[in-house]
C-alpha cells in the first residue's frame, strides 16, 4: 500500500489523525502527515477510513504489488 497526501488540497481537518492515529498525525501547521515509519500504512486496517473521512479527497492510497 502507498500513502498520498495531498499537502496543496489538505486543510487540516484532523479526520486522518482521527481515524487512523497510528499512521496520521498533524504537523505543526495543523496539516496531515505520515508517522514516520508508516508510510505503507503499516497494515492498519482504519487507513482506508481515514480516506473515506478525509472532506476534501488529499489523501489517496494505492495498492502495490508484493515483492
Amino acid at each position: 500500500m502507498h500513502i498520498e497526501i495531498d499537502r496543496d488540497v489538505c486543510i487540516g481537518a484532523g479526520q486522518c489523525a482521527l481515524a487512523a492515529p497510528g499512521v496520521f498525525t498533524q504537523d505543526d501547521d495543523g496539516y496531515s502527515t505520515l508517522i514516520a515509519g508508516r508510510e505503507d500504512g503499516g497494515g492498519d486496517p482504519m487507513v482506508r477510513d481515514a480516506v473515506r473521512a478525509c472532506p476534501v479527497s488529499a489523501i489517496k492510497v494505492t495498492e502495490t504489488a508484493a515483492g
